[in-house]
């Protein structure tokens, strides 16, 4: 799977290299240097619909190296037991 970024006014100009691209993997349209759209295969976008996903799987696809993820950290307490 390749990963393609254009930008807004590229894809503006050359649609078809786009829709080209996006038959090998996800196209990444930025607009003034920031991630606006993905560009999708209706196969690609049909896989990922119909599949139910967890979060650990959703990391684990390609490109999710580029997402910003930072969770806050949780401390979770424990209490004794009353068995009364």
């Amino acid at each position: 799977m390749t990963i393609t970024t254009i930008s807004s006014r590229k894809l503006n100009q050359d649609v078809t290299s786009a829709k080209k691209a996006a038959k090998r993997g996800p196209v990444f349209i930025t607009d003034r240097g920031k991630f606006a759209h993905v560009l999708l295969s209706i196969e690609e976008y049909r896989r990922l619909t119909k599949q139910c996903r967890n979060i650990a799987d959703s990391l684990a696809m390609p490109g999710a190296a580029d997402i910003e993820f930072e969770p806050q950290c949780m401390t979770i307490g424990t209490r004794p037991a009353d068995l009364s």
